[in-house]
């Protein structure tokens, strides 16, 4: 084999499962699967039963696990996004998994409920001191094109627009994460320092507290996938290349 062969098989066996956040849409994966695949790499976007109002969070990691089916990787890096995060050490469980990364997410600790993360995190607190760095009132109402779309390209939101508002069930926010510990593999935090939403600095702090990472950052905000695309599937890529060697 010489040495452009051994380099495609070497991206062909690695393979990226990537968790959407809330809304569970598997096309929010739609442009790093594209450039992952220009790459050689394989990708599977996952589609969660967000609207599902009897899904807990191991129907969430029912979907991941049947998503990925018969095609399995010699290396799996589980990629899982905001409330994706939640779904991550359930599907460790369950896949060969080989690296977890973190794109802006919440980071469950063992038995947590989504709904209660954001008391246990200190979350209130992180966005009131971030809205008032962002010039807004402290307790200013979510609004999706400030703190999701505000550096997404105005083509994407339109397209995002176009498919209608994605409908999240509340019940997976009463779902525990039922899982004893995080896996023994590498797992990386990766931060959009300009996230309105998951303020960088509280994303860290997590990050540390929870799981003795240092995260690292990136361009974009909470919504990277869709507003820095390439740089974050450049990201994944180096992340797996690391782990291979390290």
């Amino acid at each position: 084999m010489n040495r452009h062969e051994s380099e495609v098989a070497t991206m062909q066996d690695v393979g990226f499962l990537l968790i959407p956040g809330a809304g569970g849409s598997a096309w929010y994966w739609h442009l790093v699967e594209q450039d992952l695949r220009q790459r050689g790499y394989g990708a599977i976007p996952v589609a969660l039963p967000a609207a599902d109002d009897s899904a807990g969070l191991a129907d969430y990691a029912a979907a991941v696990v049947s998503a990925v089916g018969k095609r399995k990787p010699r290396r799996l890096v589980l990629v899982a996004h905001s409330l994706g995060g939640f779904t991550a050490p359930l599907v460790c469980k369950q896949l060969p998994v080989s690296l977890l990364v973190m794109v802006n997410a919440m980071i469950p600790n063992p038995g947590e409920t989504p709904g209660t993360w954001w008391r246990d995190t200190g979350y209130n607190e992180a966005k009131i001191e971030q809205n008032r760095r962002d010039g807004r009132d402290a307790d200013a109402p979510f609004d999706p094109l400030f703190e999701f779309f505000h550096d997404v390209p105005q083509p994407v939101i339109d397209e995002a627009w176009a498919q209608g508002e994605p409908r999240q069930s509340d019940a997976v926010f009463n779902s525990k994460c039922d899982f004893a510990r995080w896996p023994a593999i590498p797992i990386r935090v990766l931060v959009g320092r300009d996230d309105r939403f998951f303020p960088a600095e509280f994303q860290k702090r997590v990050a540390h507290e929870r799981l003795g990472v240092s995260a690292d950052e990136m361009p974009g905000g909470h919504l990277v996938a869709l507003s820095h695309p390439v740089e974050l599937s450049q990201r994944l890529i180096a992340y797996a290349e690391a782990s291979r060697t390290g």
